[in-house]
């Protein structure tokens, strides 16, 4: 559906994004993740046609943006990171303005209220947007985003400043229209990629440092084993104990109760299982275990990883 071929952006030396390849297909939901400044914006507006690129292409079910901006523009749904509303319109003037302006042939009532019911905006469709609150106001951007029913929605930073249960809502509203459509989900929020997308792509400094599913990029991620481990026992003397065990390469204390008990963070080399040589020492010294759980890669280790950070 989407295909990126060696895509280059150049503001005099500097390059905004550099040489980047990719593709998303038919039905992904795809989140295009990084750090402020590594590209993500101008690649979503380079593919939106908003801006042209120095070189490379980008492709839209097979329509090149510059050779047919407006066959492109009329299979995407975009939405900025500040959605662009009118605020002295009511939502209904809002979203009747971009049928006209999008030249939309289907019924204007009939296709309005069916978005309105789909973002959930049908009880403030009479209301002027400045009146909104700013998760409503998203909402408004969304479904000016859907108008004409594109194949395509991008969201850039969806969630930008909203509270937590506007946060939920929209995640789930972006989760339902993944089922409809093709979603490109720019945002440098770990967590949203996690609850959200089927795959991940990272670009830092301009270029694509990882581009897999969630899951490959945890497993990537497994060269060490890490368990985290409740103790009842003297700290000091249980880290070093902890440290000495064959195949340990690190201990950290991770939470210090105050009541005489320690959770460690206990890492170990490649496939080494420590867990029973950890149980028997522990049972030796008399020190009772508490809790013990493996710890699998998180996202922030992932991201950490692949922008060059410490995972």
């Amino acid at each position: 559906m989407i295909k990126i071929e060696h895509l280059t952006k150049k503001y005099g030396e500097r390059y905004a994004i550099n040489d980047i390849s990719f593709t998303v297909e038919k039905g992904e939901i795809v989140g295009f993740l990084g750090p402020n400044g590594a590209g993500k914006t101008t690649t979503m507006s380079i593919l939106t046609g908003y801006l042209s690129s120095t070189s490379g292409r980008a492709c839209v079910d097979g329509y090149d943006i510059l050779e047919h901006p407006m066959v492109v523009k009329k299979k995407i749904g975009y939405l900025p990171e500040v959605p662009p509303l009118y605020l002295d319109m009511t939502v209904r003037e809002y979203l009747e303005f971009i049928f006209d302006l999008k030249k939309c042939t289907l019924d204007k009532k009939a296709h309005i209220d069916e978005i309105a019911a789909v973002v959930k905006i049908d009880d403030v469709m009479n209301r002027m947007i400045k009146n909104l609150s700013k998760g409503y106001r998203q909402r408004v951007g969304i479904a000016g985003a859907l108008v004409s029913n594109p194949e395509v929605i991008i969201f850039d930073e969806p969630t930008n400043g909203l509270d937590p249960k506007q946060i939920i809502d929209i995640r789930n509203l972006i989760k339902e229209l993944g089922k409809d459509h093709t979603v490109i989900l720019s945002t440098h929020i770990l967590s949203e990629v996690k609850s959200i997308c089927d795959r991940i792509i990272i670009i830092n400094d301009g270029k694509i440092v990882a581009d897999k599913r969630v899951d490959e990029l945890e497993e990537a991620l497994k060269g060490n084993r890490r368990i985290m481990i409740r103790v009842d026992g003297p700290q000091a003397s249980v880290s070093n104990a902890l440290r000495r065990i064959n195949g340990v390469s690190a201990v950290s204390v991770a939470v210090d109760y105050g009541d005489g008990t320690c959770s460690y963070l206990v890492e170990s080399q490649g496939d080494i299982d420590v867990r029973k040589p950890v149980f028997f020492m522990l049972a030796q010294n008399s020190w009772p275990i508490l809790s013990l759980e493996q710890v699998g890669a998180t996202i922030e280790n992932i991201f950490l990883s692949v922008v060059g950070g410490e995972g």
